[in-house]
């Protein structure tokens, strides 16, 4: 009886748990964000609300994201210094979803607990077209809401807002315990 289990083994049972391969065609990508954009715009009255939205689907993402990102890329390790998980954010996260790095992962000159990763060219910005009503719309709310979301369930609560300067900037807003927590580790 154990060679009827054994003998008709299926492909999928046989392929290796590491990466397949996750390229999506751009223009894939764009049509069917644009269809969530669209989706979201038509259930709400202002761009606040319309980026607020995308947050809270970017902030689904981002948590089962983190999962597997970290088995994948990190062998189940979390991290557990503020630097070492922007670091990870800007590297391996951007390259999961993008392809490429974050351009740019600032500190704020007057605050400790702000840091700014910036993309000068969102992908998620690029085939969005935003009628002059709504020119301060910023689509990459979605990708805010992936990063504040890695944040949080890692263990660094944070929130995250999305500005246009210097291209399109996320600003993190670390909590006070994070930072306290990340001085006691540096300290030891």
């Amino acid at each position: 009886m154990e060679t009827r289990f054994t003998r008709g083994k299926s492909a999928i049972l046989e392929r290796p748990l590491s990466r397949p391969k996750t390229e999506v065609s751009v223009s894939a990508f764009a049509l069917l964000f644009s269809e969530v954009v669209q989706y979201c715009q038509s259930r709400v009255y202002s761009v606040t609300e319309l980026q607020a939205r995308l947050s809270e689907l970017g902030q689904r993402v981002g948590a089962s994201l983190l999962d597997v990102l970290v088995l994948r890329e990190k062998n189940g390790k979390r991290e557990t210094k503020v630097l070492n998980i922007l670091l990870f954010i800007k590297v391996s996260v951007w390259r999961a979803l993008f392809g490429k790095e974050a351009d740019k992962l600032e500190q704020a000159n007057d605050d400790d607990k702000t840091y700014y990763i910036i993309e000068k060219e969102p992908l998620v910005n690029t085939f969005i077209s935003v009628p002059k009503e709504n020119s301060t719309l910023n689509c990459a709310a979605f990708t805010g809401g992936i990063v504040e979301a890695i944040l949080t369930h890692s263990g660094f609560p944070a929130k995250v807002t999305v500005h246009w300067h210097k291209g399109t900037t996320l600003m993190i807003k670390f909590d006070e315990a994070v930072i306290a927590r990340d001085k006691a580790l540096e300290g030891r």
